[in-house]
């Protein structure tokens, strides 16, 4: 089984930005199979950002733009690169060990602990 570890997150003013980092150790994994997604305080978890099954990254619209998904196969990492931060990115974020069943990716319960990510002034 894949672990995941999310860091990188902090208290940032709105503008400013982040770049959180999401480790994998353990089974094999794949860059592409690893979604972000996050959870505001209370609201319900909800895709950020993730890579088709051949690299395409995608993206949320609240985010588009702002945010940048990448990942580097050495190191086992995905990333979330975040700018023009605003208030209602606040969240906890985290990244999932996915599946890909085809072209469809598919959660499983292989869950970082997240790391919080506070947008105020």
């Amino acid at each position: 089984q894949v672990q995941l570890v999310e860091s990188g997150g902090g208290l940032v003013q709105p503008g400013g930005s982040l770049r959180l980092s999401c480790a994998a150790s353990g089974s094999s994994f794949s860059i592409y199979a690893v979604p972000w997604y996050r959870q505001p305080p209370g609201k319900q978890r909800e895709l950020v950002a993730r890579f088709t099954r051949d690299g395409k990254a995608l993206y949320a619209d609240s985010v588009k733009g702002r945010f940048t998904i990448s990942g580097d196969n050495a190191k086992n990492t995905v990333y979330l690169e975040m700018n023009s931060l605003k208030p209602e990115d606040t969240a906890v974020y985290y990244c999932n060990a996915g599946e890909y069943r085809g072209s469809a990716l598919y959660l499983t319960n292989s869950w970082g602990r997240g790391t919080q990510v506070t947008v105020s002034s």
